[in-house]
């Protein structure tokens, strides 16, 4: 584990969570949880990361919430808890308690109108050799694993298309790793990482994790008490506090962070 801020102890961190009469634990998913796939359906959690996340959910001391760009429909499956974590799925616009409560915040009609454009975009675009992923406020392209010269044309015309579209204000642009995302605007990873703060309150020890440039969001969220973490295999330029490589190191971070919250 590699400390980017010079006053950054993890020893005191910890100490702190230890301490703290609530904590908060947010968790981006992939590329933080589990390895990247060129099919999103096989992504799985890392080995022994379902088993520390249910020692971290039955201790009860910690609202553990996973933050992800996910349908929350698609991502439960991948999981493979026995006690099912609060979630916020698709960035934000939905979320699910532990009991199974689900909610969705409401959605402009002009982003559903941009979106349905969009969707006519598809066959074109996955005859090149992408793949869609469909989500309810939310359109990604995927281009994991193909070879550079199909990106560009990809890109290209994903870029050409996008030039035509009306209602671009309706919806966000989004470079991710591996693709493009069309999103309605309104929620991000930091406004979700927001609410889930306010809601905790502000004697509530924090730390989320990610790994993706929306993550970026989630870190500059966070209140100055709590603790960003960058999950990668190399390093890039970011507002995180600590720098982690999965998946060892992440395993550790788990581990500490459920022994500390251990009473």
């Amino acid at each position: 584990m590699q400390t980017l801020q010079p006053a950054l102890d993890l020893d005191v961190f910890f100490a702190r969570v230890h301490a703290a009469s609530s904590r908060v634990l947010m968790l981006d998913y992939d590329g933080t949880l589990a390895p990247f796939h060129e099919d999103p359906a096989q992504a799985r959690p890392y080995p022994e990361i379902p088993a520390l996340l249910d020692a971290i959910i039955q201790t009860g001391q910690t609202r553990l919430v996973i933050v992800s760009g996910r349908w929350i429909k698609n991502l439960v499956p991948l999981l493979g808890l026995k006690a099912m974590p609060e979630i916020w799925g698709s960035y934000g616009w939905e979320r699910s308690s532990p009991n199974g409560d689900y909610s969705s915040a409401p959605v402009q009609v002009s982003a559903f109108e941009a979106l349905a454009t969009a969707e006519q975009w598809v066959a074109d675009i996955e005859r090149l050799g992408a793949r869609c992923e469909r989500k309810p406020t939310a359109l990604a392209f995927h281009w994991r694993g193909l070879a550079n010269e199909r990106v560009v044309e990809i890109h290209s015309r994903i870029l050409e298309k996008w030039t035509t579209l009306a209602a671009q204000q309706a919806l966000g642009w989004h470079d991710f790793d591996g693709g493009i995302e069309f999103r309605a605007r309104g929620w991000d990873k930091g406004e979700a990482v927001k609410e889930i703060v306010a809601e905790s309150g502000p004697q509530a020890a924090c730390a989320y994790l990610g790994d993706d440039l929306d993550d970026e969001r989630a870190f500059k969220a966070l209140p100055d008490s709590g603790l960003s973490v960058l999950v990668r295999g190399q390093f890039r330029p970011t507002l995180a506090d600590l720098w982690i490589q999965p998946p060892q190191e992440v395993r550790e971070f788990l581990t500490r962070w459920q022994q500390a919250s251990t009473r």
